[in-house]
């Protein structure tokens, strides 16, 4: 029997101005984090990498790159980590959507998840053109409370929104030991310095182009978890820095609970980046497949009428078992 025929993917880039005279490789680094510039080096050797337009393959991974220019890599699909491919509508009206985002699904495609991601999600179970567009972003691991506006409709109005601080968010997540008094965290964050992994952010002063990030952290219960204290809290950011109130809660001692990236010495997660290591190892090691961070709740201004609504989703049953609100 013949083997079935390999499946790939295409993905599409633009050049941005900010990357105009960028190496192909470089932007294709700074474009895909988790890709090594080693397997970027072997996707432009092996032709996968062409011009949209005119279908010329790039070989050389020296060769300069302009703003404006539309690339394509052409890789075979990933076999991509089983996830749960659905969520729960919260609201809908002709201006606004509210969902519930299961922990594990990612909002968008990466290196890892093409199909499997809640923009997929939503094409298969609204149909292609539904209109929705995301307001903000939560992390892969996060689960929680989500937004969306009418694509060149509301959905401007809830960016705006959200940039301007107009939107209050209510996080709960477990951390790592007994935390008793409630805390305002002001470390502002950048890329972090020194690190390995591109993604991970950390503590850069302002001067050093660090943001001003600000979070307010208040304990509600005490428990356990593998024989270790944790303790449950509300974290409620007032700013929306990546990763922001992961870091923060790190930055005092107090990791979120199954959190790879700043729960752990950064090696174990490079294994993951570099070595081959199966990322759902790394939560076998912490005793859970997903960090401990949940969205709770959102009070924003209606993008229609103006008036203030507020959204919530449920503490997932999943952390429940661990330690109940």
């Amino acid at each position: 029997m013949s083997e079935p025929p390999e499946e790939f993917i295409e993905i599409p880039l633009i050049v941005d101005p900010a990357r105009d005279g960028f190496r192909l490789d470089r932007f294709l680094s700074s474009r895909i984090a988790r890709l090594s510039r080693t397997r970027v080096q072997a996707i432009v050797d092996n032709g996968q990498v062409r011009r949209a337009d005119t279908g010329e393959v790039l070989l050389r991974a020296s060769q300069r790159v302009r703003a404006g220019e539309a690339l394509v890599i052409r890789r075979p699909a990933p076999r991509e980590p089983e996830v749960v491919l659905d969520y729960r509508e919260i609201y809908r009206d002709e201006a606004l959507l509210v969902i519930d985002k299961p922990a594990g699904l990612p909002v968008h495609p990466s290196a890892s998840y093409h199909r499997h991601t809640l923009t997929q999600v939503l094409r298969d179970r609204l149909g292609p053109g539904h209109g929705w567009d995301m307001a903000h972003r939560l992390d892969r691991e996060t689960s929680g409370v989500m937004v969306f506006g009418r694509r060149a409709g509301s959905a401007t109005a809830l960016k705006k929104a959200f940039l301007g601080r107009e939107v209050r968010k209510t996080y709960l997540a477990l951390v790592h030991g007994s935390f008793h008094e409630q805390v305002r965290i002001d470390v502002p964050l950048g890329f972090a310095i020194g690190s390995k992994i591109r993604i991970k952010m950390g503590p850069v002063p302002v001067a050093a182009g660090g943001l001003p990030a600000a979070t307010t952290v208040r304990p509600l219960r005490h428990g356990e978890f593998n024989k270790m204290p944790v303790t449950l809290v509300e974290a409620l950011p007032e700013t929306g820095r990546q990763h922001q109130i992961r870091v923060h809660l790190a930055e005092i001692g107090h990791a979120v609970v199954g959190d790879k990236l700043y729960g752990l010495p950064e090696e174990e997660f490079l294994k993951v980046v570099e070595g081959g290591r199966k990322l759902h190892e790394l939560g076998a090691q912490l005793g859970l497949q997903r960090h401990a961070l949940h969205a709770a709740a959102l009070t924003l201004p209606h993008p229609a009428s103006g008036a203030e609504v507020q959204f919530t989703a449920p503490w997932p049953a999943e952390l429940a078992a661990i330690l109940a609100p």
